[in-house]
């Protein structure tokens, strides 16, 4: 069975601060993607610190992994975007714009998210690892 998987920021920023038990989760993963918001929020994360040079030969040095790749938006995921916009806002869940998105992507791609983020249970339909 392949295992095809989308990282949230915060298990990013982990794999970044030397989580090896995410490190040999994901090298047993055929296909991982760093969703488009996920990259910008790491980025500005990066230009916020005191390690931005060697954040980004980190991120590099991941995004050059060939099971590694760039999850982009198209007009698919406004779809599920607004669906899900419109479902957690009738529950009364709503959750961040950004995790809406990466929410959106996720779906319309039928991947698992890593993350530690517990607000992304909102999202029932979201496979989670």
């Amino acid at each position: 069975m392949e295992v095809r998987v989308a990282l949230d920021t915060n298990r990013l920023t982990d794999l970044f601060q030397g989580d090896a038990e995410l490190a040999d989760r994901l090298g047993e993963c055929d296909e991982v993607w760093i969703p488009l918001i996920v990259l910008a929020e790491i980025k500005a994360g990066f230009y916020g610190g005191s390690q931005q040079h060697r954040n980004e030969i980190l991120l590099q040095s991941f995004l050059a992994k060939p099971t590694v790749g760039i999850l982009l938006p198209a007009r698919e995921t406004a779809e599920h975007y607004a669906r899900l916009f419109v479902q957690l806002k009738r529950a009364g869940t709503p959750i961040p714009d950004n995790d809406l998105w990466i929410s959106a992507l996720v779906l319309e791609h039928d991947l698992s998210l890593i993350t530690r983020d517990r607000h992304f249970e909102s999202v029932p339909q979201l496979l989670r690892r």
